[in-house]
């Protein structure tokens, strides 16, 4: 079959591997769809530290089961077969360190990732581990959900983990820093879940804004690149500032202004990692201070937050369909990472095995 093999940063194959096999406590899936994300280019060019090569990459991951282990369905008490159509989790936890016990699956110290420590899903056929079993982290697709859009899942899933910690209320006003597929989700699960006021949507990237803006239609675009954003939201907000602000980018500055502009009480999500070479920021503590501002991290998603992102796909409270403008073949896969440095699409998504399933 064909898999996409991480050797070393910049060195990222298509090539020829033997078929999977499925243990016993193990399921086999067909991949119909892998979408693709800023984090697999980051992998071609800078390689990752848990991950351990030669590896299949690829993590947002949705298709057939082909083959359930013998033992499965009774460790696990689950009735999985052959033709259910699935999506996986990317971030496993280990369901046993103290903060799994208390419920914070998200930050698990024992973290293990598909596509990192376990094959992922650029590739034809792919073995669900027993670790992801383990915690529930193989989801049922609804029969009104395509492959593509629960692909679209994991990271979704991670966009409602950081809200979950945000507080975000009725006529909040919300500010999200990237307008990529991620910044996009964030909009539509603030106003479609939390019910928030206006959304202002920022970037450098002109075409990349409007592109977004013509999908989910944010109160304002601002363009980082020609006007001072604080000062714009400011504007905006007739000098109070916003409620609540998502940086949903690897920008430093995107954090420093995030604070400047946050309204009292506001709430911050330092949802986008920084570079691992210039992980620091400057930060006025005393605004922080006297505003009494809130800054929380985001750590990917728990297994539960995948369930969810497909309950609001399911019922249209979230829809994502719209999002993925680009389908790729896995022959051409590489294309996929190049459309999404380039900021050329909204998300894309990669398909080993073209769906049979009408949806």
């Amino acid at each position: 079959m064909k898999a996409l093999r991480y050797y070393a940063p910049e060195d990222v194959r298509l090539e020829d591997v033997p078929e999977p096999q499925c243990g016993p406590d193990e399921v086999k899936i067909r991949v119909r769809n892998c979408s693709t994300c800023g984090t697999d280019v980051k992998i071609l060019h800078n390689g990752h530290q848990n991950l351990t090569p030669p590896r299949t990459i690829g993590h947002e991951i949705a298709g057939d089961i082909v083959e359930v282990g013998a033992q499965v369905n009774t460790a696990n008490a689950t009735n999985w077969a052959e033709g259910d159509r699935v999506q996986v989790i990317a971030a496993v936890p280990c369901g046993e360190c103290h903060e799994c016990r208390k419920g914070w699956m998200a930050v698990c110290q024992n973290q293990t990732s598909m596509g990192y420590q376990y094959d992922g899903g650029f590739a034809e056929y792919m073995i669900v581990p027993r670790q992801v079993l383990k915690v529930d982290g193989l989801n049922r697709i609804p029969d009104n959900v395509g492959y593509d859009e629960a692909s679209a899942a994991e990271p979704f899933a991670c966009a409602i983990n950081a809200q979950d910690l945000l507080g975000i209320e009725d006529g909040d006003t919300v500010v999200v820093f990237g307008a990529g597929p991620i910044g996009c989700m964030h909009i539509r699960i603030a106003r479609g879940v939390h019910n928030c006021g206006p959304v202002y949507l920022v970037d450098v990237n002109e075409s990349r804004l409007k592109m977004s803006a013509d999908a989910v239609h944010p109160d304002e675009v601002i363009n980082a690149a020609e006007v001072d954003v604080v000062e714009k939201v400011m504007e905006l907000t007739g000098g109070r500032g916003a409620d609540v602000v998502i940086t949903a980018t690897a920008a430093n500055v995107t954090q420093e202004q995030a604070i400047a502009m946050a309204a009292r009480n506001g709430r911050i999500s330092f949802f986008g990692g920084l570079p691992k070479t210039n992980p620091t920021i400057t930060c006025d503590s005393n605004v922080v201070h006297y505003r009494q501002l809130h800054i929380h991290g985001a750590n990917g998603s728990a297994p539960e937050h995948n369930k969810r992102a497909l309950q609001y796909i399911s019922t249209g409270q979230v829809p994502v369909k719209d999002l993925i403008t680009r389908h790729i073949p896995l022959g051409e896969v590489l294309d996929a990472f190049s459309i999404v440095q380039n900021g050329e699409a909204i998300k894309v998504t990669v398909e080993p095995a073209a769906a049979t399933a009408s949806v």
